[in-house]
């Protein structure tokens, strides 16, 4: 069988999960896999169309489709996101549709599960056919066990390709509304109190509802606030997978355009962020993925801890709950609070403006009583993992982010809490006594509570 490699990594060949596809070449001499290094060359494919239309004429001449592709914040790099982007803009869908795909990633596990969403709903919306999706360590192919594992699913992709198993969709069309935003006037703005807020967005001169709710949000606040455009920064392109942020938070990008002095300007010194952006496939645009992307020059590091967060999004939100939850989870590993979500996909032009002039006025209480809502699983879990990767098998490359762990308390190891370890270790030789044992199951319940139970009688006193 002929397989269509789409390379997602911007280092082409160097990279770790091209490391993965040789091995299939080498294992499975019999099937031949072609390597289209789209990531990496994402410039030559947007200028030159003829570089574009030969990548569709390959890809309609293979039996399947293996989007293949690293962890880039919480989903693909930026240009693979503007590989996908072209694909639609050009009217390329027809060459995927009824061909199999599979799905490959490489990362540490850090929301793996938001990338392959996103790439199988894509897929779906190609009218292809999954045939499965494998997702590894980075070291796994390094270790026997490991090997035969992705050996056994490959061999099932190929009996599925081979024998033309039926695949059903997992996410159905998205329904965008015939719906154009109408701002109305302001009658009673709400004061910043002081502070500083700055507005982000991508929106051009068609994007006109987001315009829209700028403007709104704009004159919702009674002072002037700070609105940025990323198409007027010079971006020079996205992170490139080199790592040299890892000792010292240096960027190869630095001094070479405005993102670092904008991101430590404008972003930092903010004490409220609005992030405004329209829905382009199943996720915002490739430049927000580039500005996200770029903020990796501060690695694995809180940088926004105790900014209010407010988006502002234009488009079907609420049918594709896989990108808020990669942007509510960006927020609670960043330490920062996520105000709301605004969408024009509900309600009249009234209740829109209604919405955003009260998250306005959220923001801007929250901000001033230094708010931040209770991290969920999305944010714990993705502290704990880097926790953990940060201390040991990154941290080699990543010492930048282990000075700064250090300093943020955030290696909170269970084996640090040594009265709790006593506690544990007594508790342990206790419950081997039966009688001991059975008292101690009859009492937990009450157990659980009594703690709880003291602080009210202690702040609420019985008359």
């Amino acid at each position: 069988m002929k397989f269509t490699v789409l390379n997602g990594s911007p280092k082409g060949p160097v990279s770790v999960t091209m490391q993965y596809i040789h091995f299939l070449q080498k294992r499975f001499p019999e099937h031949n896999f072609e390597i289209l290094h789209v990531a990496q060359r994402i410039r030559k494919i947007e200028n030159d169309e003829n570089v574009f239309w030969d990548i569709i004429e390959k890809i309609k001449n293979a039996d399947a489709v293996v989007w293949a592709f690293p962890l880039y914040v919480y989903l693909v790099h930026a240009d693979y996101k503007c590989f996908i982007e072209l694909i639609f803009e050009r009217n390329a869908a027809d060459s995927f549709a009824n061909k199999y795909a599979v799905i490959f990633s490489t990362s540490i596990k850090f929301y793996d599960i938001t990338a392959h969403s996103y790439i199988h709903a894509v897929c779906d919306d190609l009218g292809m056919n999954v045939a499965g999706a494998y997702t590894a360590d980075m070291p796994d192919l390094t270790k026997a066990k490991e090997r035969k594992r992705f050996t056994c699913f490959a061999e099932h992709i190929f009996q599925i390709i081979n024998e033309k198993w039926p695949v059903q969709p997992r996410f159905s069309p998205l329904k965008k509304r015939d719906f154009t935003y109408k701002m109305c006037n302001v009658e009673k703005p709400v004061s910043s109190k002081g502070k500083r807020i700055v507005l982000v967005s991508d929106a051009m001169d068609e994007d006109k509802n987001l315009n829209g709710m700028i403007k709104r949000f704009q004159k919702s606040i009674a002072e002037d606030i700070q609105t940025i455009n990323l198409h007027e920064l010079s971006i020079k392109g996205s992170c490139r997978g080199c790592l040299r942020c890892g000792y010292n938070f240096e960027c190869s990008y630095d001094g070479k355009d405005d993102y670092r002095e904008f991101w430590d300007k404008n972003l930092e010194a903010a004490d409220i962020l609005v992030f405004a952006g329209t829905i382009c496939d199943r996720y915002l645009s490739s430049l927000w993925k580039c500005f996200f992307d770029r903020r990796f020059f501060h690695t694995h590091t809180p940088r926004l801890m105790g900014k209010q967060i407010v988006y502002l999004i234009s488009g079907p939100l609420s049918q594709i709950s896989n990108l808020r939850m990669i942007l509510e989870a960006y927020m609670e590993l960043e330490m920062a609070n996520v105000v709301g979500f605004i969408s024009d996909e509900f309600g009249q032009s009234e209740d829109i403006d209604t919405l955003i002039t009260n998250q306005a006025r959220a923001a801007v209480r929250f901000a001033s009583e230094n708010y931040i809502k209770p991290e969920t699983f999305l944010g714990v879990a993705a502290r704990k993992l880097f926790r953990d990767e940060v201390y040991g098998r990154l941290r080699m490359v990543f010492q930048a982010d282990y000075r700064e762990y250090k300093k943020l308390g955030l290696f909170d190891f269970p084996q640090k809490k040594i009265r709790q370890r006593l506690v544990n270790g007594i508790t342990r030789i206790l419950l081997r006594i039966p009688t001991v044992r059975k008292k101690f199951q009859g009492y937990m319940k009450q157990g659980m509570i009594m703690s709880h139970q003291r602080v009210l009688k202690k702040l609420f006193p019985e008359e």
